[in-house]
């Protein structure tokens, strides 16, 4: 009867340490990280008085009207303790001449405070086999674009094991960094630790995107990738952290 008994705590002891070797995800709490996406419509949170980034969206190009930018923010942020990042939500790449210089107009703006404006993003769901027609769209923004702004750009997670690695090239060599996306609506996306082990070689900065409420658990080699730069959380209101719907 003692030997049985050792053996059943020892298989029981066993097991812990298994389970014990591959942590259960967290949920992604915004006051253990420093740089946020508010978007419209969201509250902003107490968690953004110390944040070192914010990337506020800005305004929107709709597919069925290209020839319009929609502003979604009226006032210019009142940020003065943080990189602050103007982001624009795009549905399409052919604009007008005019949303391109309005876009440039509201980033002038934005800069005009207490805390200089640091970049624009674009905000852009790129297929993953169209990226070198994407780089060259960034690349005649960019050329627009005031030298003093840093370009950003969202990505998809797939970008990394089956984008073109000439276009994922071509978007290094005109952006500053990519913010790839780990979340899609409120929910992490199932199985994106796969993903993430691809992009060791990506040939760019990036930041992963959490979502405020969603499960993560940080892989352990993450931060030996060379060209990792941190997390953005995308932050919901209260009401919505954790929904998946």
């Amino acid at each position: 009867m003692a030997r049985l008994l050792f053996l059943s705590f020892a298989i029981l002891l066993l097991g812990g340490c298994g389970r014990s070797a591959v942590p259960d995800p967290q949920t992604v709490v915004a006051e253990d990280y420093d740089s946020f996406w508010l978007w419209a419509g969201v509250k902003p949170q107490p968690v953004l008085d110390r944040a070192q980034s914010i990337y506020i969206l800005a305004g929107e190009v709709r597919a069925g009207d290209t020839g319009r930018f929609r502003q979604l923010r009226p006032a210019t942020p009142d940020v003065s303790s943080s990189d602050l990042w103007l982001v624009i939500r795009v549905e399409t790449l052919e604009w007008s001449p005019a949303v391109a210089a309005e876009i440039i107009e509201l980033a002038e703006k934005w800069d005009r405070q207490d805390r200089p404006l640091t970049g624009v993003q674009i905000d852009f769901d790129a297929h993953t086999d169209g990226l070198e027609g994407y780089a060259a769209f960034l690349r005649s923004f960019r050329q627009i674009l005031p030298g003093r702004f840093k370009l950003s750009i969202t990505g998809l997670l797939d970008w990394s094991a089956n984008g073109d690695p000439q276009g994922l090239s071509a978007l290094a060599d005109v952006v500053d960094e990519a913010v790839f996306q780990t979340y899609q609506d409120r929910a992490s996306i199932p199985g994106y630790e796969q993903w993430l082990e691809r992009l060791r070689d990506l040939p760019m900065p990036f930041r992963l995107g959490l979502v405020q409420g969603g499960q993560w658990q940080e892989p352990d080699r993450l931060r030996d990738m060379p060209n990792f730069r941190g997390f953005v959380v995308f932050l919901v209101n209260p009401s919505r952290v954790g929904a998946t719907d």
